[in-house]
């Protein structure tokens, strides 16, 4: 087994990548990745499990809040371990290299690869509604963006940072664009007053939905080792990145409390364009079909990227899974070949379930906040150990900070095992073959 070098990429040939990211860079990936689509789908869900529109804000505030909680814990395990693998190198240093194999394995073919398609299949949903291509139309745009944004990344870092700005720019802009519009427009329009809800409330279940649409500030760690200054600038990309995200949500949930009332907003099936629809009409929900578009491909853009960087890692501890960690051409190409091809596999399984967004959303779940809680039991695990690395940054409130966490990561766990359907299985049994995997590599490794 070897090491990924910390700071810098390497191909085969010897050649380094020079291009670094720098704060600017890493927050447009951190925002482009959680505003996603789900900002536009889970306000409607959330709202029907809230008994007022201060409860639901305050859902959306304490989202924020929990997400910074985990953000902290993340930054001191980046910034000790400064590393391509993130998850990967942390677990793998706390439980062992078979763990550490499992999450690979699992990323590379549930966490990672699942919320490609899924993100892909948003793109193409919506894409469809302003331009379609026949019964297929979803999946044919979900897999021409998977291919597209690939082979960007495989001109090096260069040409994948200036494209995920551009694209998070214009989620941001869209984004604050629909919340100022449902604050100090809409109010003149539609006269609408926030409401309360008629239905049940959940608050429980609301926070399930809330903490969803914040998902993703963790893949943050897997560029630590292409970050500049990355003891400074880890810190720094988390904290500003959750707290424009925390601003974004709450003024778009604010827009649509003010616009819709929590009752509309609780029975909408397309709550953004039904805002928009009140000002502009169907122009309003062209536009907003637009807004999702770039959202998702913004998102898709940057999980493409990350996600790759745990397969190199993976390639360069393993021998037997060598090519997945040579780096040709400034990009590690086998390793965004491999993802690429998984992905696509998943959106024809979607394609074919005729429910794609739903299907992946089963497959990762579970799975996903399972080494997430194993993440934050590595801090406590790590921090326990004698210390062979510096930690220049230390998580506040040590070990009461690190603890919430993961009681939130178990919650959401059992959650996502309840409420979720029977692809969540699927997505447990893939995981359970990376075990038998792991021993046939064991067995012909020298």
């Amino acid at each position: 087994m070897s090491k990924l070098a910390e700071m810098s990429a390497v191909d085969g040939s010897g050649v380094r990548d020079t291009t670094a990211l720098g704060l600017k860079d890493a927050i447009a990936l951190i925002v482009g990745i959680v505003i996603g689509a789900g900002i536009f789908e889970t306000p409607a869900l959330v709202a029907a499990n809230s008994s007022s529109g201060i409860t639901m804000l305050l859902a959306w505030f304490l989202g924020g809040g929990i997400s910074l909680v985990g953000a902290l814990c993340y930054a001191e395990l980046a910034t000790a371990y400064p590393h391509v693998g993130g998850n990967y190198y942390y677990l793998k240093r706390a439980f062992g290299a078979s763990m550490a194999f499992l999450f690979s394995w699992a990323r590379m073919t549930v966490l990672q690869t699942g919320s490609i398609a899924l993100l892909a299949f948003v793109f193409g949903d919506y894409m469809s509604q302003l331009w379609p291509l026949g019964e297929a139309s979803a999946a044919i745009y979900a897999a021409g963006a998977i291919a597209l944004l690939s082979l960007i990344h495989l001109g090096g870092l260069g040409p994948s940072k200036h494209t995920q700005q551009w694209l998070t720019l214009a989620t941001v802009i869209g984004v604050a664009l629909v919340g100022l519009i449902g604050t100090l427009v809409l109010p003149t329009v539609s006269g609408a007053e926030p409401t309360v809800s008629a239905a049940t409330p959940a608050f429980g279940l609301a926070m399930v939905f809330v903490l969803l649409s914040y998902g993703g500030w963790n893949e943050a760690a897997y560029i630590s080792a292409e970050l500049q200054q990355p003891r400074r600038n880890m810190v720094r990309s988390l904290l500003w990145s959750i707290g424009l995200i925390t601003v974004l949500y709450l003024l778009i949930n604010l827009a649509y409390l003010w616009g819709l009332g929590l009752e509309q907003m609780a029975s909408s099936d397309a709550i953004a364009a039904d805002l928009m629809g009140l000002v502009f009409g169907p122009t309003g929900a062209r536009l907003v079909s637009l807004l999702i578009a770039l959202a998702a491909l913004g998102s898709l853009h940057a999980t493409l990227l990350t996600g790759a960087r745990t397969n190199v890692a993976l390639g360069q501890d393993f021998a037997w899974l060598g090519l997945l960690g040579r780096w040709r051409s400034r990009a590690p190409v086998v390793a965004y070949g491999v993802q690429g091809a998984i992905a696509l596999a998943l959106v024809g399984l979607g394609a074919l379930t005729r429910n794609g967004f739903e299907t992946m959303v089963d497959y990762t779940a579970p799975v996903f906040w399972f080494f997430f809680l194993l993440s934050g039991l590595s801090l406590l695990r790590l921090r326990a150990q004698p210390p062979d690395a510096p930690h220049p940054f230390r998580v506040p409130g040590y070990p009461v900070t690190p603890l919430v966490f993961c009681l939130a990561c178990g919650y959401l766990l059992y959650s996502s095992l309840v409420y979720t359907g029977g692809g969540a299985l699927v997505g447990v049994g893939v995981v359970g073959l990376g075990g038998l995997v792991l021993r046939w590599g064991q067995s012909v490794s020298p």
